[in-house]
């Protein structure tokens, strides 16, 4: 049975994480209007922010693990919910993410989002969807980051399967960069919907690259390969059963 007071810890959390967000962002305004550098110094102060506030609030500590990402390169990551973006966001120097169209229009976030280089992507649309992202991606490579993608395309509670796709092996032959594999067990603590959050230590973990140069099939195979098994030893350190 969930303790009332811990829901009521985690109801004030959300909350002063959405005032966070709109006050940081006013703040930054103007040096992100003047330059990218100052939207990328927003966003860090942001995710130090939720990261420090969820650690004092409802005792969600963070941490990083692994070589953090550094030049252009692609950054392919398990994803369970909103917190595995804080924490590479708050890692990496020049986040930019592949995101679904939709978020575009979020307020403030949406502005943001694509003030950093993220790449809206139609997901509805496969074929046209990822001739759009191809062009989108030649065209943000202009602007020097590290590119973020999610290889299954959306959330994924921890324990769920499913599919890799293949989208994330499209770009990581079009970038001819190396990738670095992303495992995380956020999703134990933070779920994907609903307001509780619990205690415990979320790890986002960056893993060995894999370097340029391998046909798709194959790149798609090993990043499966190495993120499902990571993700899955970092929930068992959090108490989640191992399948």
């Amino acid at each position: 049975m969930t303790n009332p007071f811990r829901w009521l810890l985690s109801l004030l959390f959300i909350i002063q994480m959405y005032l966070a967000m709109v006050v940081l962002a006013a703040a930054y305004l103007v040096p992100a209007i003047l330059s990218r550098n100052g939207a990328w110094a927003g966003i860090h102060a942001f995710c130090r922010w939720v990261r420090f506030s969820a650690a004092v609030l409802v005792g969600l500590r963070s941490e990083i693990r692994g070589p953090v990402p550094q030049g252009e390169v692609l950054i392919a990551a398990k994803h369970q919910s909103f917190f595995d973006i804080i924490l590479i966001c708050s890692a990496v120097a020049r986040p930019k993410f592949i995101m679904k169209k939709e978020l575009k229009w979020a307020p403030l976030l949406g502005w943001y989002a694509l003030r950093i280089g993220c790449i809206p992507v139609d997901r509805g649309k496969k074929g046209r969807a990822i001739a759009a992202m191809k062009q989108a991606v030649a065209e943000g490579a202009k602007l020097p980051g590290q590119l973020i993608i999610y290889p299954q395309g959306t959330r994924a509670a921890p324990g769920a399967t499913l599919p890799y796709k293949v989208g994330t092996g499209i770009i990581y032959a079009q970038m001819d960069k190396p990738c670095i594999p992303a495992a995380t067990n956020v999703g134990v603590f933070w779920p994907r919907h609903g307001i509780l959050r619990k205690p415990g230590l979320a790890v986002v973990e960056f893993l060995p690259a894999i370097a340029p140069g391998k046909s798709v099939a194959e790149f798609m195979a090993e990043i499966e390969a190495v993120i499902e098994p990571a993700s899955d030893r970092l929930m068992a350190e959090a108490g989640f059963p191992r399948p």
